[in-house]
């Protein structure tokens, strides 16, 4: 089973767990949890090291869980992620429970990657085509990647749609493979 499938699962655990209001104030303490892991190499250690304990790995993120004022739950939530060893998997658990928040919201997270910078009139009007198309409300992020000569590279979820210049010359290579 890869990282993905078990994060998303312990994410989908969680959620289920708390009443809707809860929700805004367990994804914050992820997020924020998960970047100071990410930005502290001696929590990291701590976190991650088979010297320290259960016990003091524990003392650890219940002390910062008590200073943030996170829930319980979330304490809990620490402890369970300790003691099976699962704490490398927060930045993934992390972006998993995101994204059912955002499901729960009716928001579908759209990323569009250019070799140009968009203008506020096309990442508008782009935002509107998508929306049309889903039915639903889409947050969009943009981003420039210098590499791309034309197109764009839009993800949908797990859905990717490649309309760059490498990515047709991709297809028609693995269509001229095929034939």
């Amino acid at each position: 089973m890869d990282k993905t499938t078990v994060a998303r699962r312990y994410a989908t655990a969680l959620f289920q767990l708390l009443e809707p209001l809860a929700v805004p104030t367990v994804e914050e303490g992820l997020q924020t949890v998960s970047k100071w892991v990410a930005d502290s190499p001696a929590l990291k250690h701590v976190l991650d090291s088979p010297v320290f304990t259960f016990e003091e790995k524990n003392a650890v993120l219940t002390e910062l869980n008590q200073r943030q004022g996170f829930s319980l739950v979330l304490g809990e939530f620490w402890s369970q992620l300790i003691r099976k060893n699962r704490m490398s998997l927060l930045p993934e658990i992390s972006a998993s429970f995101t994204k059912l928040a955002q499901q729960e919201k009716g928001l579908q997270q759209v990323s569009v990657v250019s070799g140009k910078e968009l203008t506020t009139q096309e990442q508008h009007r782009l935002e509107e085509k998508i929306q049309h198309s889903l039915h639903r409300d889409v947050e969009m992020t943009f981003t420039t990647n210098p590499t791309f000569l034309a197109g764009l590279k839009i993800q949908i979820g797990s859905r990717v749609f490649d309309s760059t210049v490498r990515g047709r010359l991709r297809s028609m290579g693995a269509l001229l493979a095929k034939g």
